[in-house]
């Protein structure tokens, strides 16, 4: 399985970004996919996931501000940012566990700034 991330940059406070993530198996064949981080100095956390019957997790930190999704169509899982603030700053990587395996795959991170 190949995951390609899209969508990261340089954003002032307060914008908004989208990450896409483009799996190279039907996003059907994932349970779960999702958007974790890694700050610098910091390990990786959960950001967002969302199972194959489309219940999702958020970290505390982003609920109300981000909401993810997949696109059957595309085959992509997205996560869209909104009044970004400068503590998520970060590198965000998509994940996917395909269903007939424990083994986790990742995409190569996105780098996303938010700052003034």
């Amino acid at each position: 399985v190949q995951l390609q991330a899209s969508g990261g940059g340089l954003v002032q406070p307060g914008g908004y970004l989208r990450l896409s993530c483009a799996a190279s198996k039907s996003v059907w064949s994932m349970n779960p996919m999702g958007w974790y981080r890694q700050a610098p100095g910091s390990q990786r956390e959960l950001v967002a996931r969302v199972s194959n019957t489309g219940n999702t997790n958020y970290t505390d930190s982003v609920k109300g501000r981000f909401t993810i999704s997949r696109d059957y169509a595309k085959n992509t899982v997205d996560l869209q940012m909104n009044s970004l603030k400068p503590e998520d700053t970060a590198v965000y990587y998509c994940h996917a566990r395909p269903i007939w395996t424990e083994t986790d795959y990742w995409g190569q991170g996105t780098l996303v700034t938010v700052s003034s």
